[in-house]
């Protein structure tokens, strides 16, 4: 299946509607957008190339998860490596564990999309 074939299986999927719904999409702001974009540029190259790939990266991200979530998985990633009882509960609750598998998800979708 083409990307663009699996991408629109995926928006067209049933239990999915808020995927087509622009404000869903548009739910992240530019500087978020804009930070994910230089992180994957410098793990994935300074090129044309690489700032097409990853700006349709973010774009999946930000179909399948609110921004919202988007934050909490970054949280709980970003607590997780802090040493020590800090970071116990961004990795032992049942709800950062599934923000971050969410995210994850997300993350290989982007991947098998745009990359």
């Amino acid at each position: 299946m083409t990307r663009t074939l699996l991408l629109v299986a995926l928006l067209a999927a049933p239990g999915l509607p808020a995927l087509a719904d622009p404000a869903v999409l548009n739910d992240y702001p530019t500087e978020a957008r804009a930070d994910y974009v230089f992180g994957c540029m410098a793990a994935n190259g300074q090129t044309r190339d690489a700032l097409r790939r990853c700006s349709c990266s973010i774009d999946v991200i930000a179909s399948v998860l609110s921004y919202e979530r988007y934050v909490d998985a970054e949280t709980a990633l970003s607590m997780r490596q802090i040493s020590g009882e800090r970071s116990v509960l961004f990795r032992d609750t049942q709800s950062s564990m599934i923000d971050v598998a969410d995210m994850r998800r997300a993350q290989v979708e982007a991947e098998i999309l745009c990359f």
